[in-house]
């Protein structure tokens, strides 16, 4: 999950799976110095890419399941599709905003080596 501006950088502060981070992106990229929103509540778009990917997962599963034991109890199949979307959550919510972010942040290729970022206030958007 990379700089959707350089393809270089981070783009979260940790990996999906760090429950108490989950979700947190970076203020700006660590190689190219842009930043990552461009207002605040950018990537609440990205709620409706992860509610599709996991109403996608969900299908998937139940047809899986379907297909592997099909004798298998309606209850059993509720139960499958809550656990692996329960458990695919964070990497879901991650590459949603990831891929949110490379829909509306276009790539620009690598910063000039003399770049300097503009001053940023530390209050901008918190």
């Amino acid at each position: 999950m990379r700089c959707p501006f350089c393809r270089k950088g981070r783009f979260y502060i940790s990996h999906p799976y760090d429950l108490k981070r989950v979700g947190d992106t970076l203020d700006e990229c660590p190689v190219c110095r842009r930043a990552y929103s461009v207002e605040y509540g950018f990537y609440m778009g990205a709620m409706y890419l992860s509610y599709g990917t996991s109403v996608l997962i969900g299908i998937s599963t139940y047809l899986l399941v379907g297909v592997l034991v099909p004798a298998l109890p309606l209850a059993w199949h509720v139960t499958s599709i809550g656990m692996v979307v329960l458990a695919l959550a964070p990497l879901t919510y991650a590459y949603s905003k990831v891929i949110y972010g490379n829909i509306f942040l276009k790539y620009k290729g690598p910063q000039e080596p003399g770049y300097e970022p503009p001053v940023r206030r530390p209050d901008r958007w918190r």
